[in-house]
């Protein structure tokens, strides 16, 4: 005795058992339900309703960080300088995998030079334009490099106290370029400038999320809120939370080896998170996994009532052709 090859299951009559109910009733009692738990699990574990974080912020409350990001966005040393596409075509800045490599294939499609990007930039679009942009941009890039570099390790041996002064080194317009830029952060322009960059509406925030991101004061903040990439990342959530569900298993390979020593390991990542993505697109095709559930019949305990009450279909053997005499 077995099922009838090729038998439909959704077509199959039902024999389980039957019983009446109230569909709006039952709608209206599991909205309640849901409701309650949903307040209760608020009262007791709500999550903080943490601000926007802003330049204007940065600059105010860690000015010495937001000097030494400035003066590293100036000399081209900061990690957005040095990312590669799709900002800049930093040469050896992009993870491979063989011959295989992805962030190059997208080429420079948002190109950013990070002086005039996040300083020059800026700067120009004040009433009064300091007289240090003008010079900054009439001297050489030997020059740059060495004003840069000078300010960089004055700002290093401050220890992260209080700014150099101008005249305490050789260090060309920079002091004036970083007082200017962090008086303009300190009043809220730097924001909207910084937005502003791609045209009329404040919708293009790539710019000032990279400038924050090279420095520490954001990292810091993550820290402190446990969601830093050794953990589950950043997200719109804070405290000591796993993060967003559906990001556990993108995120899962991070946290074990060889993946989280691997120089390339965000490229090896995708990779894999594309190939599990295609295999489960294509499950109802490819044999073997999708005869999982004839072999591990969950549904049957699930749909019980059901299948006890299905009676098998005898299979009637085909008729035996006749052979001519």
């Amino acid at each position: 005795m077995s099922w009838r090859a090729g038998d439909d299951l959704a077509s199959r009559p039902w024999r389980g058992r039957v019983r009446d109910y109230d569909l709006f009733k039952e709608v209206t009692i599991g909205f309640i339900v849901v409701a309650l738990i949903t307040i209760g699990l608020v009262a007791v574990f709500g999550s903080p309703d943490e601000p926007s974080i802003t330049l204007q912020n940065w600059s105010t409350s860690q000015p010495v960080d937001f000097a030494t990001t400035a003066t590293a966005e100036l000399a081209g040393t900061s990690d957005t300088a040095g990312y590669g596409p799709p900002y800049n075509s930093t040469a050896g800045a992009t993870q491979t995998l063989g011959s295989l490599d992805l962030q190059s294939m997208s080429g420079v499609r948002i190109p950013i030079d990070t002086a005039k990007a996040f300083v020059i930039g800026p700067l120009e679009t004040l009433p009064a334009v300091p007289t240090a942009v003008a010079t900054w941009s009439a001297a050489s890039a030997a020059d740059k490099t060495k004003w840069t570099t000078n300010y960089s390790k004055a700002l290093a041996a401050e220890k992260g106290t209080t700014l150099p002064a101008a005249d305490s080194g050789d260090y060309g317009p920079v002091p004036e370029l970083i007082s200017s830029l962090s008086a303009m952060s300190n009043r809220g322009a730097l924001d909207g400038a910084l937005a502003n960059e791609g045209g009329f509406y404040n919708l293009n925030y790539t710019p000032a999320i990279l400038f924050l991101g090279d420095g520490t004061y954001f990292q810091n903040l993550a820290a402190d809120q446990h969601l830093t990439g050794d953990q589950w990342g950043m997200m719109n959530e804070t405290g000591n939370y796993p993060g967003q569900s559906w990001l556990w298993l993108f995120s899962f390979f991070y946290q074990v080896e060889p993946f989280a020593s691997l120089p390339n390991a965000d490229l090896v990542i995708v990779l894999i998170m594309a190939v599990l993505t295609i295999l489960l697109a294509l499950l109802p095709f490819i044999p073997g996994l999708r005869t999982i559930p004839k072999w591990i019949p969950l549904h049957r305990l699930v749909w019980r009532d059901y299948y006890k009450h299905q009676r098998p279909v005898a299979t009637v053997p085909p008729p035996a052709e006749h052979k001519a005499h």
